[in-house]
């Protein structure tokens, strides 16, 4: 059975098609938040109140030896095409088999989402129409992620928390933040972010 439309994400979808475009024809939304915090469940929410608006989620660009470090990646398999108009095809890793070995294509959709840890970076905020920021504590998210993940990846985490730690403390998304998103018991709930606070 298919739940009913949830009017926070049927009202932030309408709003977010009304921004201008900020990749060529595109308007490239970003969702950031800590590992654990929800973006790729909202994001595909979301997508969904968008008419089906396609994803690209920053695990496939980013690999064991480069966490954080697929900003030339995103910016020239994604990016430049769309900047164009053009239909994007960027390659997509196996985590399990450490190796990229697929390609994805991605056309220039009127709405592009792109989510995960880090996509309110400097280098794509140029480029981004608005940025959504999981409003979830750091502590809390990385508990959820961990036990979503369960034992057998915990020395990944072991790893990837002073990473993202590091990444963040260079490079913060959240004071650039058009929008914050909390999750609550009955849904989202959408607040106005540092960056357009008054």
């Amino acid at each position: 059975m298919t739940p009913p439309p949830d009017p926070v994400l049927t009202s932030l979808a309408a709003r977010l098609r009304t921004l201008p475009p900020s990749c060529g024809p595109v308007r490239l939304i970003a969702v950031d938040g800590h590992a654990g915090s929800g973006k790729s469940t909202f994001a595909g929410r979301l997508a969904g109140a968008l008419g089906g608006a396609p994803v690209v989620h920053t695990d496939d660009l980013a690999t064991h030896a480069e966490l954080f470090a697929w900003s030339g990646r995103f910016r020239e398999q994604v990016l430049t095409p769309l900047s164009r108009g053009e239909t994007a095809h960027y390659e997509v890793y196996d985590w399990v088999r450490q190796e990229f070995d697929a390609v994805r294509e991605l056309p220039p959709e009127p709405v592009v989402l792109v989510e995960g840890v880090g996509t309110g970076r400097r280098e794509l905020r140029p480029y981004t129409a608005c940025l959504l920021w999981m409003e979830l504590a750091s502590e809390r998210a990385w508990e959820r992620g961990q036990l979503r993940d369960g034992p057998g990846l915990s020395t990944f985490w072991d790893g990837w928390i002073p990473a993202e730690r590091a990444h963040f403390a260079a490079d913060p998304s959240r004071p650039h933040a058009d929008l914050l998103v909390r999750q609550g018991q009955m849904g989202y709930e959408v607040l106005v972010g540092p960056a357009d606070a008054p």
